[in-house]
């Protein structure tokens, strides 16, 4: 099993930090209380989820290095490892200096001490990100100063380093998962799309990726805005710019959102269902789910489909909660037949409370529910 992420922040990383923040304190005319400071972040580190460690560790940053930021974020700084380069892998410290995880809390910090130092504090993320990433740091910048950080990371947008260009895009994202909803781009996006604009056709995968993230994120407020965008983005665009696009409008495909899945050529789907069977109709958890399926085109031209399907999973009270789920994309050639089947897996997960009873599975295609029917699902 694959070691729990919150296991990066532990006292040996905590001690190694304290050594190069010491370090740079000294070389700063600054008395860092070294031990202190181990002592405050790893107290009762076992009991705490990854979130509270690094919150933690702000904590200390904040009680132990200066008040006066100007100073503090010059110790940050030069306590960095020299290599800017946030590709190195996941360590927390290198032997240059600190990189890697240990980033993250420091850069949390810089957006809560430093954020009456705007400039200054940018800055300082800007060295951050080049070690691991500061896309949260950022965040309260773009809360609370948007016009000054909009000007500031706009001016970042042709950076030699990728993690900067991609703090740009990544630190903007409304919906950034772990991080705090930026209401004023859910609301007004037009400042974000902007950058994007400007990024879109940028040469590096990590920061195309993450453009895409970003209008993904745009789409659950904006719909028809991210596909007027994406129409206009596909115009002559390259392989990159539609890999970039698909990626994009993903929610909105999951969703069956007819404007996005006509902007990637997924029109009406014109078939006939010629055979839909659920060989198990009743369902033991931890057991599978088999379905057939049978169509045949009805038209004349090559078509697009995306195929997948919805179940409705019974929930307490007697309502039901769908989930989509991904399937097939292919191309159906003139009266094509087509007889594929799926077995889905129903076994026990953390995020969802499975119920006895009738439970609903759809055919979805192109966005439009083809066929359906229940099965029963029992627990034991």
């Amino acid at each position: 099993m694959a070691e729990p992420f919150k296991n990066f922040f532990n006292p040996k990383m905590i001690a190694l930090m304290a050594e190069y923040l010491q370090d740079s304190a000294t070389g700063n005319g600054f008395d860092f209380d070294r031990s202190a400071f181990i002592e405050f972040c790893a107290r009762d580190m076992d009991e705490l989820e990854l979130k509270q460690r690094s919150a933690r560790i702000v904590q200390g940053l904040k009680k132990y290095l200066p008040a006066d930021f100007l100073l503090a974020g010059k110790i940050l700084v030069d306590s960095l490892d020299p290599i800017d380069d946030a590709a190195t892998g996941p360590g927390s410290v290198k032997k240059g200096g600190i990189r890697g995880w240990a980033i993250m809390p420091m850069a949390d910090y810089v957006g809560e001490a430093g954020i009456d130092h705007v400039h200054e504090a940018l800055e300082t993320l800007k060295e951050l990100t080049c070690r691991w990433s500061s896309e949260f740091g950022i965040r309260a910048f773009f809360r609370d100063h948007p016009e000054q950080t909009l000007k500031k990371v706009s001016g970042w947008l042709n950076d030699d380093n990728e993690h900067v260009r991609r703090l740009i895009s990544e630190g903007s994202r409304p919906r950034l998962p772990w991080g705090e909803r930026l209401n004023n781009f859910i609301d007004e996006p037009e400042p974000v799309i902007g950058l994007l604009e400007h990024l879109k056709d940028d040469e590096s995968e990590y920061v195309r990726r993450s453009v895409a993230n970003n209008l993904n994120d745009i789409s659950k407020d904006h719909p028809d805005l991210v596909v007027r965008i994406a129409q206009n983005w596909l115009q002559d665009a390259s392989a990159d710019r539609k890999r970039l696009v698909r990626h994009a409008l993903r929610s909105l495909i999951k969703n069956g959102h007819k404007g996005a899945l006509g902007a990637l050529g997924y029109d009406r789907a014109e078939i006939e269902i010629t055979s839909f069977e659920i060989p198990t109709p009743r369902v033991t958890l931890g057991e599978a789910l088999e379905f057939e399926l049978g169509l045949v085109s009805k038209i004349a031209y090559e078509q697009a489909l995306i195929i997948d399907y919805i179940l409705h999973h019974q929930k307490a009270g007697g309502k039901t909660s769908a989930k989509v789920f991904k399937w097939k994309k292919l191309r159906l050639a003139p009266g094509q037949e087509l007889h594929i089947k799926k077995r889905h897996a129903i076994r026990p997960v953390t995020t969802r409370k499975y119920y006895e009873g009738r439970h609903r599975l759809e055919i979805f295609i192109n966005g439009e529910v083809v066929c359906g029917a229940d099965f029963e699902l029992k627990l034991a």
